[in-house]
């Protein structure tokens, strides 16, 4: 389990759904804490307090990152394996989370993440007014997955500039693990972009979605290990451990997974190996600020876009400050986030830049 450091993590059974509603609040220093809710299927509920202490540290960072006002959550509801969640319970379920963020008076909210969507935000909105990416036929901003696609898409140009002297994608050869809402998003774009694509997703019937696009499917395993320029892992989390980075045949990792590394000290690993890794939470951040944009400060499509497409900028200058240490692009992001919530958290200190 990861070192205790949060601001508060609430546990709940919900009365409706008898399924234990977990939020963990990281920091609220730079603003409310915004993070997605996940419900998935996990071996006990402890696995669950583990994840959403992990997801709302990495939303803590990613937000600082970013540059956005605003701090890190997370709400998971661990599912016991083989415990049915039909229509009727899923609402209730959504209606017990939306209680619990509304008892938070604001600290934090939510929006979509694995195992849930724009539809699910609108139930737990029948609760609670602190949630994001409801439909927007009913004043949400919608699906964020294109946003994280897009943002994750400006990251890779600039790892692409970085490793090979230019940000085109045309010949490049990548591998995407995961092809879900964001994974299948992504992969489009760097189809339409002229990359050459290896994907892979544990569900075989994606594969028809390889054929559509011109890609080559193999499966997730074979994926990490093949030879290409950049791995992009867009599925869940965990699959980059000590094993398996010996075995890695690419110039580069940059991804939207959540919690890519098995343990913190892969990263050093990866740069011992010359393997540039980009950290997950700053390559999937295109969700949060596309949302943040739209529904919060009411930036046009056109402008929510623009600041999506600055991660680009964002990865490049991080990629540049760890050259200069000697370091590793995730120190180099872990040293900016710290700054930031720093100054966030000092109001008579001047700006971290």
């Amino acid at each position: 389990m990861v070192a205790f450091e949060h601001e508060d993590v609430l546990i709940r059974r919900g009365p409706r759904a008898g399924l234990p509603v977990i939020v963990a609040i990281h920091s609220t220093a730079p603003g409310p804490a915004i993070g997605g809710c996940r419900i998935w299927r996990y071996a006990g509920w402890t696995e669950g307090v583990d994840d959403a202490l992990r997801l709302s540290a990495a939303m803590t960072h990613k937000s600082a990152v970013a540059g956005l006002a605003a701090g890190g959550g997370k709400t998971v509801v661990p599912v016991p394996a083989g415990a049915a969640l039909g229509p009727a319970r899923r609402r209730a379920l959504l209606l017990d989370i939306g209680d619990v963020i509304a008892s938070l008076d604001g600290r934090y909210a939510t929006g979509p993440d694995v195992g849930t969507t724009s539809a699910d935000m609108a139930i737990i909105g029948e609760r609670t007014a602190h949630v994001f990416c409801r439909p927007a036929d009913q004043g949400g901003s919608g699906d964020p997955s294109p946003h994280t696609a897009a943002g994750a898409f400006a990251a890779l140009r600039a790892v692409c500039a970085r490793r090979f002297g230019t940000a085109a994608l045309t010949g490049r050869r990548l591998a995407v693990v995961g092809l879900g809402n964001v994974g299948g998003a992504l992969a489009r774009m760097l189809a339409a972009a002229g990359a050459e694509l290896i994907v892979a997703d544990i569900d075989p019937a994606k594969r028809a979605f390889a054929d559509e696009i011109g890609a080559t499917w193999t499966g997730p395993e074979e994926a990490i290990t093949a030879p290409v320029d950049v791995l992009v892992p867009a599925a869940l989390g965990g699959l980059l451990t000590e094993e398996v980075v010996p075995a890695l045949r690419c110039a580069a990792i940059a991804g939207p997974a959540n919690n890519q590394l098995a343990d913190p000290a892969v990263a050093d690993l990866l740069h011992r190996r010359g393997i540039t890794w980009v950290p997950d939470y700053v390559v999937s951040a295109g969700g949060v600020i596309g949302t943040l944009g739209l529904e919060l400060h009411h930036r046009t499509a056109d402008e929510a876009r623009a600041l999506v497409s600055g991660i680009e900028d964002t990865v490049g200058e991080l990629l540049d400050a760890a050259e200069r240490a000697g370091g590793t692009p995730a120190r180099a992001a872990h040293e900016l986030a710290r700054r930031r919530l720093r100054a966030a958290a000092s109001p008579d200190r001047e700006p971290a830049r």
